[in-house]
């Protein structure tokens, strides 16, 4: 397909993409669920899991290759926009407060699962077949574990904005721990790939440009940006302008060096200058990348999910397998470090509850193992599974714990340490 008849297919996708996320959205709020939960179903239902399985012959026709490559291009835009906001809205306070429970969190709720993710992935290419072949068992081996040890930064930041737990101690905390988390497993994951390709180079080159590109956004990009910020004669559009060329510029420098653009975004987002000015940036830019091109990365990774596989008994009893041990390894192993850092039962059970949600990065994460060319349809497809479940489970097992905190104190007052980030 040339590109003067790509553009209009890729409209008129776009459009059937977002008006179906419009509608399970709806359904998702009404069920207690964020909207990025319903647009992760959107993007499964438009694949080949339903769509593709009733209608093949609109599914080829609406999401041709070249319209797919389009998708992961808008997709991408979406990714860096919303990462970008994802590190505006955290604040580095939250390292600091806390920073035992951070660090005991931040290291069993990456080792544990890392280790179950290898034996996992062992008992799955032995029985399931989950291998691709032609990939190293051991390079499958530590891709399930990378997965399976990633947390939803962005995920539970919205979760956390949403339900208004910013000010609390177990909200502040799981910000932290999950920030500290997803940089350690964008580190490993560049470790993975240099596995892979059979050289040291891409890990040299992953680590060394990350600590050029911190210091250089630390250092002198973060002067530049406060300096336009705080211009009084630059107009919200100028400043915009300046805001995208550097978003754009750091998802590509990070990019290129292994780390993947959404680290990049994070970055300038979280050494983004705050204030007005920067709140007048943020209210232009996020709203269209959340709600118009994120959905379409969704998409794109629900063309490549294929819940028919999971007919086979094995491979559906390996998934149900996979589910089990990333709550136990990731919720479990949370809790328990932060339970021995001496953080409150209810208070470590939310820590454990918010960084065992997936969601969004493992996506992204499952799609750079399969542009790598490391992932099979059959481990794609399990993995998918496991970020829907422990994503969609995170809010309804929150609204479980109040409601079960609010009859334990009904006849006192609630703890302070529910109330605010004060311990």
């Amino acid at each position: 397909m040339s590109a003067v008849a790509a553009a209009p297919a890729f409209f008129l996708a776009a459009v059937v993409i977002l008006a179906a996320c419009r509608a399970v959205n709806a359904l998702a709020v009404r069920l207690g669920q964020p909207p990025v939960v319903g647009e992760m179903i959107t993007g499964v239902l438009l694949g080949p899991s339903l769509l593709g399985l009733v209608a093949p012959g609109v599914q080829e026709w609406l999401f041709p290759d070249s319209v797919r490559t389009l998708l992961y291009l808008g997709g991408q835009i979406g990714l860096v926009i919303y990462m970008f906001g994802a590190g505006y809205e955290f604040r580095l306070s939250a390292l600091k407060e806390g920073r035992k429970t951070v660090a005991a969190v931040s290291a069993a709720g990456t080792a544990v699962p890392l280790a179950l993710g290898v034996g996992v992935s062992v008992l799955g290419a032995n029985w399931a077949g989950i291998l691709k072949p032609g990939v190293s068992p051991v390079v499958s081996a530590a891709f399930v574990a990378v997965a399976l040890a990633i947390t939803a930064f962005p995920m539970m930041a919205r979760i956390i904005t949403e339900r208004g737990l910013g000010s609390t101690r177990f909200g502040s905390l799981a910000l932290a721990c999950g920030a500290l988390d997803d940089v350690l497993a964008w580190i490993l994951l560049a470790v993975v790939l240099g596995m892979h390709a059979g050289t040291a180079g891409p890990i040299a080159t992953a680590i060394g440009g990350g600590v050029l590109f911190v210091l250089l956004v630390w250092l002198v990009v973060r002067r530049i940006v406060a300096k336009v910020m705080d211009n009084p004669r630059g107009s919200v559009d100028q400043r915009m302008l300046v805001t995208v060329m550097f978003l754009f510029g750091a998802a590509w420098f990070t990019d290129v060096i292994g780390l993947y653009a959404v680290f990049g975004a994070f970055m300038l987002g979280l050494v983004f200058p705050r204030g007005e000015a920067a709140d007048a940036v943020l209210a232009r830019i996020m709203p269209v990348g959340r709600v118009v091109f994120l959905p379409l990365f969704f998409t794109y990774s629900g063309l490549n999910t294929r819940f028919a596989l999971l007919a086979d008994p094995k491979l559906l009893l390996f998934a149900l397998v996979c589910i089990a041990v990333a709550v136990a390894g990731k919720l479990g192993a949370s809790w328990g470090a932060a339970r021995m850092t001496g953080e409150p039962q209810p208070v470590a059970l939310r820590i454990g509850v918010l960084v065992n949600a997936r969601g969004l990065m493992q996506l992204v994460a499952l799609n750079v193992g399969l542009s790598a060319g490391i992932v099979s349809p059959a481990l794609f497809t399990v993995l998918v599974l496991v970020a829907l479940v422990t994503t969609i489970m995170t809010s309804p097992l929150l609204g479980w714990l109040d409601k079960r905190d609010a009859r334990r104190y009904a006849d006192g007052e609630m703890p302070e340490f529910l109330l605010s980030g004060r311990s």
